[in-house]
């Protein structure tokens, strides 16, 4: 099992910052990459930004490039995700995921093996 922590949500006015961080703890070095989600209100969680180990590699969404950056360390088994120029639509409560051995798509909720709690992100227009 691998647990996560996310922790850096809050209350920010349009246009301003936040950065999100994730722990990981447990088989962590089952996993190979890492994953933000977000979920609004009666909708859907979505895809935001993903980080592979193996590469570095990175991917985000076409509604954040540009804005946010996925980064992390794998040693130390932590992700980070800054937001820059948040948009109201930027609300949500943002999950940290981490895939291990699993076939589904990588940018589906399906394709994480492990969720954190969520934080709740706000930006007030």
């Amino acid at each position: 099992q691998v647990q996560l922590v996310e922790s850096g949500g809050g209350l920010v006015q349009a246009g301003g910052s936040l950065r999100l961080s994730c722990a990981a703890s447990g088989r962590t070095f089952s996993t190979y990459a890492m994953g933000w989600f977000r979920q609004a209100p009666g909708k859907e969680r979505e895809f935001v930004a993903v980080i592979r180990w193996s590469s570095s590699s990175t991917s985000y969404a076409d509604s954040v490039k540009g804005r946010f950056t996925i980064s992390g360390d794998s040693a130390k088994n932590t992700v980070f995700l800054q937001m820059n120029s948040l948009k109201a639509e930027d609300t949500a409560v943002y999950y940290c995921a981490a895939r291990a051995l699993i076939t589904a798509s990588i940018w589906s909720p399906a394709g994480y093996n492990y969720w954190g709690q969520g934080t709740q992100v706000t930006v007030s227009s």
